[in-house]
């Protein structure tokens, strides 16, 4: 069972976030909003330290996020987190994706934030991995506008 924590709501399965996002969504639809997943991930004592988040982005009025965290042994290549990351993100984007087509959500496609961007270690990534994203239909945006990836799962991570 997936166990997701939110500074809002607590700890809670994956059904009780998308009660909170449907709820959320739904109690007030004068604004538009986004739904976006990201990860990141930290090296720590020979284990990947991975978190992914989903946020639901009240556009002009702030959001509430939930996240997970995952522990995988000797992912030390930079290029090969950045690959578990994406593959994260892009899972868990898809598994939202299909529960929005069964709860009157469908509407919202979810957005994969990158921890990736044209400066520094991870400029060189960025076909390969923008490419997965896009080959598993979905959208992304890279550094700086990943603020799912770079700022919110990071700040757990």
């Amino acid at each position: 069972m997936e166990k997701f924590t939110s500074p809002t709501y607590g700890p809670l399965d994956y059904e009780g976030v998308i009660e909170k996002i449907a709820s959320y969504i739904t109690e007030d639809t004068n604004f538009r909003y986004k739904v976006i997943v990201g990860t990141d991930s930290e090296n720590r004592d020979g284990m990947a330290d991975f978190v992914t988040a989903i946020i639901v982005h009240r556009i002009g009025r702030g959001g509430i996020y939930f996240w997970r965290r995952s522990s995988l042994p000797n992912i030390v290549v930079v290029a090969d987190r950045i690959a578990k990351e994406t593959q994260f993100s892009i899972e868990l984007a898809w598994k939202l994706r299909d529960t929005f087509r069964h709860n009157g959500l469908s509407g919202y496609e979810p957005e994969v934030h990158l921890d990736i961007g044209e400066g520094g270690a991870t400029r060189d990534m960025i076909r390969w991995v923008t490419g997965m994203v896009l080959g598993s239909g979905l959208t992304y945006k890279i550094k700086p506008e990943s603020f799912g990836a770079t700022k919110v799962a990071d700040r757990h991570v």
